[in-house]
C-alpha cells in the first residue's frame, strides 16, 4: 500500500509525465533521500520509470500511427529534417532508420547523386525509389502491416554487410539519462544494427521526445555522434550531450 505521500507523487507524475528529486523534496518538504525511496517504491510496483535525478510514466505500449505521427510538430520536423540533410553525403551509401522525422530528412535527397540509400521500410523506400540519384536497398525480412516497417533476423544480417558512412535514426523517446527508447523489440533490432556498423550516427528527434517514454531500450545516447533536434529541447539536453560528447544541433526554426 502506497503512504500519503507517494500517492501524490504518484497523481503529480500522471498529470506531468515526469518529475525531479529536488523539486519534489521541496514540494514534500523532506529530504531528497526519502523522494528517491518513494520513486524507487512506485518503480518497484511497475508504476513509474525512474531516471537520474528523477522519475517518469511507465511508456504505454500503444504506439500512434504514422499519418498520426506524420501531423505532429510538422514545423520542427520539417527544420530538422533539413538540417540532417545538409549534414549527409551527395553519394556514397547510409543507413536511414525511418520514421516521420527522418523521413523529412530523406525526401530533400532527391539532387543527391550516386547515393546508396539502405533503409528499414517498404513504404519509405516505394516513395524514395523515384529520387533518380538513389539507389534504395531494402532488407529481407517480414514486413509490418501498417507501416511497412521490415523486422527479423534476417533484415539485421543484412543491414551488418555494410558500413557506410551515415546512419540516421529516430527514436520514440529519449531519457534525461540519455537512453534511447522505442515500442517495439523487433524494430529496434534492426536499428541497433544500423548503429553498430554505420561510421556516424545522427539521432534526429523534435523536442517533444524528450518529454516521453516508451519500453524498449535500443541504446544510449553515446552510441550517437550528432543530435539533430529543434529549440522545444528542454535545457537538459545540451549539458547531457556535453557529458556524452555528442555533437548537438538545433535546427533553426
Amino acid at each position: 500500500m502506497l503512504t500519503q505521500r507517494q500517492q501524490k507523487i504518484l497523481t503529480l507524475i500522471e498529470a506531468t509525465s515526469r518529475v525531479r528529486v529536488d523539486d519534489l523534496a521541496d514540494r514534500f518538504a523532506t529530504s531528497p533521500q526519502t523522494i528517491r525511496k518513494d520513486l524507487q517504491v512506485l518503480s518497484a510496483l511497475h508504476h513509474v520509470v525512474r531516471f537520474h535525478g528523477g522519475a517518469t510514466l511507465v511508456g504505454d505500449s500503444a504506439y500512434s500511427t504514422p499519418a498520426e505521427r506524420e501531423t505532429e510538430a510538422v514545423a520542427a520536423k520539417r527544420a530538422i529534417g533539413a538540417a540532417v540533410a545538409a549534414r549527409l553525403p551527395q553519394r556514397g551509401a547510409m543507413f536511414l532508420n525511418a520514421g516521420t522525422t527522418t523521413l523529412r530528412a530523406a525526401r530533400m535527397l532527391a539532387a543527391a547523386h550516386n547515393l546508396r540509400v539502405i533503409v528499414d521500410n517498404v513504404d519509405v523506400a516505394a516513395e524514395l525509389r523515384s529520387f533518380q540519384g538513389l539507389e534504395v536497398i531494402v532488407p529481407g525480412g517480414p514486413v509490418r502491416p501498417g507501416d511497412g516497417a521490415i523486422l527479423g533476423g534476417e533484415a539485421v544480417d543484412y543491414i551488418r554487410q555494410f558500413r557506410p558512412d551515415h546512419a540516421v535514426i529516430g527514436a520514440a523517446a529519449v531519457s534525461e539519462d540519455g537512453v534511447l527508447l522505442d515500442y517495439d523489440m523487433a524494430e529496434v533490432q534492426v536499428c541497433r544494427a544500423m548503429i553498430a556498423h554505420a561510421r556516424h550516427v545522427i539521432l534526429a528527434v523534435d523536442g517533444s521526445k524528450f518529454s516521453r517514454n516508451a519500453p524498449v531500450c535500443f541504446g544510449t545516447l553515446s552510441d550517437v555522434h550528432t543530435l539533430v533536434t529543434d529549440a522545444s529541447a528542454p535545457a537538459w539536453v545540451a549539458p547531457l550531450c556535453s557529458s556524452c560528447g555528442v555533437e548537438l544541433v538545433i535546427a533553426p526554426s
